[in-house]
């Protein structure tokens, strides 16, 4: 074929179908019927099936280019592709369940119409009517049903009819509507590049006219920017952030929102590789771009404009398509794949159990429901990080994933839609017209009038350590002599301030930011501010001692510090048993990280210390800060 007269338009196709419906046999005679081979290929392939005496098969020539791409031998663009007079066609490899999936979802491969086949002579099987499933999670309308092998049923209109009819009542119930059925006999061609004469019935399109029927999807162009980072690369001074622009567009000058570290920056460069470097770029191109501020950027961050940010949640709903030979199961962490994002995430709740092949409910509830192989569910996922994401039906790039269990794809799905939160550009501004407002009233004024100055006091502390007993004895002890106190207790906080948050890391370290500077106010009204807090990293408390640095108002930190398995005995509230269970996760001391304090003013070791012994510690302290401080308790 003269690859030199090709047309331009593409159109990229998956072909699938159950094990043994000869998908191999159609598309080499597909390759064939339209002038695609490599020139001689034909002949080769007959001539070694004659010396080895055996019938020269269709499905032969596939596996011959397979072994030439297999090996790494360099194929004419023709051997990948085949085409009409109209259009140039991609095949994607879908040769099983679980290579379809990953490149389907992954975005490796988009396809934007599907063949699917189903033999006449064994009819429907649950493999046909998995692929009709996930043809439809994926997303693909452009669709054609090959009835293939129909010359193994006497090129049977009737038995034609009936397949058309049963597998028509399925797909409709799983929400896909084929463009077309067509009879086929691919060993023989029979209605691929031309009609059939054993077929005289027949007068509907062949299949090369019913691909040209389908329309060649456009480009997410007019989408929000969607462009996530593959890599960073450094050249000179430069870095360079490359990826691939999944929707939208980007130009110099545009300001990029990275998420979801909520960076922001300037577009300097749009760099490409062997070829001229112009000021924009749209969905499909393969760039790299160079900011005006070098921030820190890594991969799987996804750029987008400041004025359309993606959704940035450690959990949404989604629907999934299950492969794994394990089960999905609860209480399990998986990998989760999205754009270039990589994220361990669990099951958080189970909504809806489908079978993908009888479409019927499963019932499995309670808290060790899973999902088993071949089996569809609706569902909420749950990340330990927030990940940057699109429901499927805005932008498609960022609204699929993929569930890796240990090195394999065991799952995938998309993200389904749902009333999330969603940051506005306005939000995203930080005014440079807010200045931090001062009294008339001095601290040193409100500690004279009080009798003591303001100041933090941190009990840190693994649940059932004794934080909260002691700070609210602690708060009645000053209260009894006169002074002004207040505890800001943990669970307190949660049901107001922190209601929105759970406890990943990041929603931790929100928690204790919050909480610092609520403190921080409380101190310098005068206040001795008591909190109670787990805040099990060392970076999150420090911080909060930066907030009062510089103040006249104290920091003064106090590790609680009782043996884990005390903790666990004493368990007041039933949460280390529940975090036994898999009932809580992220559970300080079980299934999440404590750090301990390095240098804490006070440490009470309250497996060997009374509360009162341990309030009496920390008043003694208070006690001793007086002259310098105005404490003056």
């Amino acid at each position: 074929m003269n690859s030199s007269n090709a047309p331009s338009e593409q159109l990229k196709i998956v072909i699938v179908g159950h094990v043994d419906h000869g998908k191999s046999t159609f598309v080499g005679r597909l390759f064939h019927d339209t002038g695609s081979l490599p020139e001689g290929k034909l002949e080769q392939l007959q001539q070694i099936a004659e010396r080895r005496g055996v019938p020269f098969e269709w499905a032969n020539l596939m596996d011959a280019l397979q072994s030439e791409r297999d090996q790494n031998i360099t194929i004419d663009t023709a051997q990948i592709w085949f085409q009409t007079k109209k259009r140039q066609y991609v095949i994607i490899d879908a040769p099983g369940h679980k290579e379809f999936l990953k490149n389907m979802i992954t975005g490796a491969a988009n396809a934007e119409a599907a063949l699917l086949l189903i033999d006449a002579n064994e009819g429907i099987q649950e493999q046909s009517r998995r692929h009709g499933y996930l043809l439809n999670l994926l997303g693909i309308r452009q669709i054609a049903v090959l009835v293939n092998k129909m010359d193994l049923q006497e090129y049977s209109q009737e038995r034609f009819d009936q397949i058309e009819r049963d597998y028509r009542v399925f797909l409709k119930s799983v929400g896909v509507q084929p463009k077309v059925f067509i009879p086929i006999a691919a060993k023989h061609g029979d209605n691929i590049a031309s009609l059939s004469k054993n077929m005289p019935w027949w007068q509907g399109p062949t299949v090369l006219a019913a691909l040209d029927e389908f329309k060649v999807t456009d480009l997410p162009d007019h989408q929000p920017l969607r462009f996530p980072i593959q890599d960073v690369y450094r050249f000179d001074e430069r870095r360079i952030l490359a990826g691939r622009v999944e929707a939208g567009s980007i130009k110099v000058g545009d300001k990029l929102l990275f998420s979801p570290s909520n960076k922001v920056s300037t577009v300097k460069t749009i760099e490409r590789w062997n070829a001229p470097s112009q000021d924009s770029a749209k969905a499909g191109e393969s760039i790299g771009v160079t900011l005006t501020e070098q921030i820190f950027v890594e991969r799987g961050a996804v750029a987008a404009l400041e004025t359309a940010p993606p959704y940035e949640l450690n959990r949404f709903k989604a629907r999934l398509f299950w492969l794994g030979r394990a089960p999905f199961a609860k209480g399990k962490i998986y990998k989760l794949k999205l754009a270039t994002q990589e994220a361990d995430c669990e099951i958080e709740s189970i909504e809806k159990i489908i079978d993908a092949s009888t479409l019927e409910t499963v019932s499995r509830e309670g808290d060790q429901a899973f999902i088993g192989r071949h089996e569809v569910a609706e569902l909420t996922l749950r990340t330990k990080r927030p990940v940057a994401f699109d429901t499927h039906s805005e932008i498609v790039s960022t609204g699929r994933f993929v569930i890796v269990d240990g090195f394999e794809v065991a799952g995938g799905g998309i993200v389904a839609d749902d009333n999330y939160p969603k940051r506005t550009s306005d939000s995203l501004q930080k005014s440079d017209n807010i200045y931090w407002s001062h009294g008339k009233v001095t601290a040193h004024q409100r500690a004279l009038r009080n009798g003591h100055s303001g100041c933090v006091v941190w009990l840190t502390g693994l649940s059932g350590s004794g934080k909260s007993t002691i700070a609210t004895e602690l708060e009645r002890e000053l209260f009894n002599i006169g002074k002004h106190a207040y505890v800001l207790d943990g669970d307190n906080v949660r049901h107001g301030l922190g209601s929105d948050l759970c406890f990943s890391p990041m929603d931790r370290k929100e928690n204790i930011r919050r909480i610092g500077v609520f403190s921080k106010l409380f101190a310098n009204s005068g206040i001795i501010c008591i909190t109670a807090f787990i805040s099990p990293y060392q970076a999150d408390r420090d911080l909060v001692r930066q907030m009062l640095a510089g103040s006249e108002n104290q920091f003064i930190e106090i590790f609680v510090n009782a043996p884990i398995g005390v903790c666990e005995q004493r368990d007041p509230k039933g949460l280390y048993a529940k975090a036994r269970a898999n009932e809580i996760k992220e559970f300080t001391g079980i299934s999440a990280p404590y750090e301990a304090p390095a240098k804490a003013e006070i440490e009470l070791h309250t497996d060997k210390l009374t509360i009162a012994e341990s309030v009496a510690r920390i008043m003694e302290y208070l006690h001793m800060q007086d002259e310098g401080t105005l404490i003056s308790i």
